[in-house]
């Protein structure tokens, strides 16, 4: 069974939903992105010109390719606008509840052939798919964070996923000009099962004063050759994320190697969750970034 992917509706139009539009749309496809609000849309639509803006500025893409992405890209005010969709990609919050209400929702809305994706980086697949009214028509499709710049994308099949959900996915995936990998539906799937329990230990380094903020991330960018170091990586990623994927390991898994650092905990209670709070494991208030241990 074929299933060409034409047109791809996105629920979540921030870092990651706004990613998956600009990649989309740059390889042809025609996009629909909604959130829970205009403005939501609207700031992702910004987020989406800002970075094809620059991508033409140092050459990766010509204005031409950029103009003619973004016409590609229309506002979804809701999951009625998605009927004419090939697939529908989930990006909302790494939230099981909020994800399974999306998925409830937006079935009924759908062509019967369509396909159904989402973009979680730690929850089951099975799980998600039991949600819907087409699990064997759901996959899981993690892109990673800036989706723009990065190659890989993991293939994650829920118990139901059929062989032609699986192949229209890898074809996708192709398409988009990424590398497809394919990951077993266990918590956290396989880049952040192992990134996140080397940023968990990097947490604890710290946290037992083995060594300070600027000596970790200094001690893995010359020493293992890592392009960031764990701690400023952390920050990036968000040190709520990164807490809620480590809880994800740690109860999915039972094992106690998982289990989040004290002061992973500390940081985000206080409200400090790296670089879009403007403090983290660095303080990025001021005009370089200087570590808060």
């Amino acid at each position: 069974m074929s299933i060409a992917i034409r047109t791809v509706g996105i629920i979540g139009a921030g870092q990651m939903g706004s990613g998956i539009a600009h990649v989309c749309s740059l390889a042809g496809i025609q996009v629909r992105i909604n959130d829970l609000s205009g403005e939501r849309i609207n700031a992702g639509l910004a987020s989406i010109s800002e970075n094809m803006s620059r991508q033409v500025s140092r050459g990766a893409i010509t204005d031409a390719d950029c103009q003619a992405a973004l016409k590609r890209i229309r506002p979804a005010t809701t999951y009625k606008d998605f009927s004419a969709c090939d697939l529908v990609i989930e990006a909302a919050s790494e939230d099981v509840e909020v994800k399974r209400t999306i998925l409830a929702g937006l079935c009924p809305l759908l062509r019967s052939d369509a396909l159904i994706a989402t973009n979680t980086s730690s929850i089951s697949i099975t799980r998600l798919a039991a949600s819907t009214d087409r699990p064997e028509r759901f996959i899981g499709i993690h892109f990673m964070n800036p989706v723009h710049e990065i190659q890989l994308v993991e293939l994650i099949r829920g118990i139901v996923t059929e062989d032609f959900t699986y192949e229209a996915a890898k074809e996708f995936i192709r398409r988009l000009g990424k590398t497809a990998t394919p990951a077993e539906d266990f918590p956290a799937f396989i880049v952040h099962r192992i990134m996140l329990s080397m940023i968990n230990e990097a947490i604890y380094t710290l946290y037992e004063g083995v060594g300070s903020v600027d000596a970790i991330d200094t001690a893995m960018r010359f020493g293992a050759n890592h392009p960031m170091g764990p701690l400023q990586l952390a920050d990036f990623i968000g040190l709520d994320t990164c807490l809620s994927i480590m809880q994800g390991l740690y109860e999915g898994l039972a094992d106690s190697k998982y289990r989040p650092c004290p002061l992973l905990v500390k940081y985000v209670e206080a409200g400090w969750l790296g670089q879009r709070t403007k403090r983290g494991f660095y303080d990025y208030r001021a005009e370089h970034p200087k570590p808060t241990r």
